[in-house]
């Protein structure tokens, strides 16, 4: 009896000191969190602090605020003390992985990481090779959720300033071009396919809940921010990927790389992507590529190749097979798209659009399609109409398409919107409208547009 009465006394006490010690890390918590909220960092960081090495696993909260505290710390103080919060803040993220590693991704970690060590390289004295091993020990480790839009830029920034110093060679910059290149190109994927789900037709307005909207505005940020990723990085490797680099390299590596599909496959979209299509190598890798592995994309360049022999129809057999191997929606319509490039460039406007639609019918929102429509139209008008009237009421089809391209696709808006506006410049305006008696009368476009348009009411 005895003994239980002290296993109970025991058990009453440490429940009472739990009990405080749990109320005063609530207090501290509620105190450091309302500072933060109201921006005081100052005030904020020494309850913070406290409850961080009193009881680390005690709320996620920690280090969700403590990264606010410390970036503020850093930002405002001195050389010395700014290294010391720097490394802080590094030794912080270490911390929330290994206590709440469920809301810490490691890739995610790793490359903010290295993102903080290149921000302020200066001031920890660490070398671009440092901190491009830390970025790629985030892509090594935990590629999945490496997917931050900046840290993936500074990645191959570095990659490029570590290839201008020699560090890197030639080779290993086009990898690291080609591996970063279909990260971003997923992420794309990923959030395009997103948007997808809330859009059904180009031509029908879509009501969206208040929640819908925030998604949708969370995902163009992403897509526009990765598509500005994708020119960035264009931008950065400028004419070190011209095709008399990149010609002798990939020639250089053929043999030994001619039964590596992936080494194929990087090597023809980039060749082709860099307009090098026109050399005897981008014809054999692609051949061999297609020995190998034949696929969706190695059938469409070998129907560009038979289009410039001058061989339309055999190129057309290609680019259908190339459609019919396929079988993702949103790779079959980059596809089509390309496709309906290339007979855009022809001169084939009828053709073109029409693989521009079908390419929208994988893809609702590839604004970039119906850009293409309205430009066609536009470069028509002259052409189509049997009077100036009605050759630049055709203006008013190609500002239609180019709105269709702003509802549909977040990352054009601006640029759509601007399109429309040009168009409807060139459309004829309110006083012709007025003087030619023709309001509210329906037009009939011929030519290859075939479509008919209203003249808007005054």
């Amino acid at each position: 009896m005895k003994k239980l009465f002290t296993i109970l006394l025991i058990c009453v006490t440490s429940f009472n000191a739990f009990s405080q010690a749990n109320e005063q890390d609530i207090n501290a918590l509620s105190i450091f969190s309302e500072y933060v909220k109201a921006k005081n960092y100052d005030a904020a960081f020494q309850p913070w602090m406290e409850l961080r090495e009193r009881s680390p696993k005690f709320n996620s909260a920690i280090y969700v605020y403590g990264e606010r505290i410390l970036k503020h710390k850093i930002k405002n103080s001195s050389t010395d003390e700014k290294v010391t919060f720097i490394n802080d803040l590094l030794k912080l993220w270490r911390e929330k992985r290994e206590n709440f590693p469920n809301k810490t991704p490691l890739g995610d970690i790793l490359a903010k990481s290295a993102q903080l060590e290149y921000d302020y390289k200066k001031e920890l004295g660490v070398s671009n090779l440092d901190i491009y091993a830390s970025f790629e020990k985030a892509y090594d480790q935990d590629l999945n959720s490496f997917n931050n839009p900046k840290n993936l830029y500074t990645y191959f920034q570095l990659a490029v300033k570590l290839y201008d110093k020699n560090e890197k060679t030639a080779s290993e910059l086009f990898t690291k071009y080609d591996e970063i290149s279909e990260k971003v190109e997923n992420e794309i994927k990923n959030y395009t396919n997103k948007v997808n789900k809330f859009i059904d037709s180009a031509d029908q307005e879509i009501t969206l809940s208040a929640k819908d909207q925030r998604r949708m505005k969370s995902y163009n940020s992403f897509l526009k921010a990765y598509d500005q990723i994708s020119k960035g990085m264009e931008k950065a490797l400028g004419d070190r990927g011209n095709c008399d680099n990149l010609i002798p390299l990939y020639q250089n590596s053929f043999d030994v790389n001619q039964n590596d599909a992936k080494w194929l496959d990087r090597a023809m979209n980039r060749l082709f992507n860099k307009d090098c299509s026109q050399s005897e190598l981008f014809v054999k890798i692609v051949q061999q590529k297609n020995i190998l592995e034949p696929s969706a994309t190695t059938a469409y360049y070998l129907g560009t190749i038979k289009d410039k022999e001058g061989n339309s129809s055999e190129a057309l057999q290609y680019y259908n097979q190339a459609i019919d191997l396929e079988l993702d929606s949103y790779e079959k319509a980059k596809i089509l798209f390309k496709i309906a490039t290339s007979f855009r460039k022809n001169g084939s406007f009828s053709r073109a659009r029409s693989y521009y639609t079908q390419a929208l019918s994988f893809n609702p929102s590839m604004g970039r399609a119906y850009l293409a429509i309205a430009k066609m139209y536009s470069d028509s008008a002259k052409n189509c109409g049997a009077d100036n009237f009605s050759q630049r009421a055709v203006y008013w089809l190609a500002s239609k398409e180019a709105m269709k391209a702003s509802r549909v696709d977040g990352t054009l808006k601006k640029a759509a919107i601007k399109s429309s506006n040009n168009y409807e410049a060139k459309a004829p305006q309110k006083s012709e409208i007025f003087s030619s008696g023709r309001e509210g009368e329906i037009i009939k476009i011929s030519c290859w547009i075939n479509k008919s348009v209203k003249v808007p009411s005054l």
